[in-house]
């Protein structure tokens, strides 16, 4: 059976991005995964506000994307920009491995604290 785990490393692009190289007409939207799958479409299951982000070069794609996440009750969501971006978010693994680990749950998230 083959690896189905990303690389330690995917390099300087996200897969997200590698993906949109691969297929240049196709819309890729990232998003979600910096969560796991049961607050993903449940959100509520945190019982505080989080945050989750979304990444992509198409501003019609990602308002579809936007528009999901809103009807699973997301609201405090953050577009990062570019599918370059999702590199970032790829990039926190390591962290959510840690706090998972810690907690012994997979029902939590981050809340991103900003001015305004």
């Amino acid at each position: 059976m083959a690896n189905v785990l990303p690389p330690d490393d995917p390099g300087p692009q996200s897969l997200g991005q590698q993906i949109q190289n691969a297929f240049p007409l196709t819309k890729v939207v990232k998003a979600l995964n910096t969560v796991d799958c049961e607050v993903m479409v449940n959100p509520q299951l945190v019982p505080v506000s989080h945050t989750i982000f979304l990444s992509g070069n198409d501003a019609g794609a990602k308002q579809t994307v936007r528009d999901l996440l809103e009807s699973f009750g997301w609201s405090d969501i953050i577009d990062l920009g570019d599918i370059a971006s999702a590199r970032a978010t790829e990039s926190y693994l390591p962290l959510w491995l840690a706090l998972w680990r810690t907690f012994g749950t997979a029902a939590f998230n981050i809340k991103v604290a900003r001015q305004g």
